[in-house]
């Protein structure tokens, strides 16, 4: 990523939240859990690294709950700790509130549903959204060429 330091945030798609509260767990839950099975524990410490930049994660209570229902596919005693981490990360992080009205009426709605909506609604140069949905991605790139990070450019740098 070429931005320097920030004194803002980076929002996180799902799936890149539960990269990160999975490998903050224990990094061998990357790649074991049946959402991150496309993953590495090298792709954690990519994302740990893109983060860095940034005082704190941004998160809307859509992201959070997808989230949690992502993370929560797998089985205990690691469950557990993975939603204890997500709980950190909801203490943590700043959530950002969009109404569902407002992200209902968000012209990718009906194409991407309401997590994504939501996300579009707060994306801007100063928020970025970092992610690995192209679609996510290319919408939130209609705000802006600094509006959005796509997680893959980074993952496999020579595609």
């Amino acid at each position: 990523m070429t931005r320097g330091r920030s004194s803002g945030g980076i929002l996180l798609d799902a799936n890149l939240l539960v990269l990160l509260v999975a490998g903050a767990t224990d990094r061998s839950l990357v790649g074991k859990h049946k959402r991150l099975r496309d993953y590495h524990v090298k792709d954690y410490d990519l994302l740990v690294s893109m983060l860095n930049p940034y005082d704190h994660v941004l998160v809307t209570p859509n992201v959070l709950t997808e989230a949690s229902n992502l993370a929560s596919q797998h089985g205990d005693p690691e469950r557990s700790r993975i939603l204890g981490a997500l709980r950190t990360v909801i203490r943590e992080g700043k959530e950002v509130v969009v109404s569902s009205r407002t992200a209902s009426d968000n012209a990718a709605f009906p194409k991407l549903g309401l997590t994504d909506a939501a996300l579009l609604e707060v994306v801007s140069a100063e928020t970025p959204l970092l992610t690995v949905d192209l679609q996510l991605y290319l919408a939130a790139c209609k705000k802006g060429e600094e509006a959005a990070v796509n997680f893959r450019h980074y993952q496999f740098p020579d595609l």
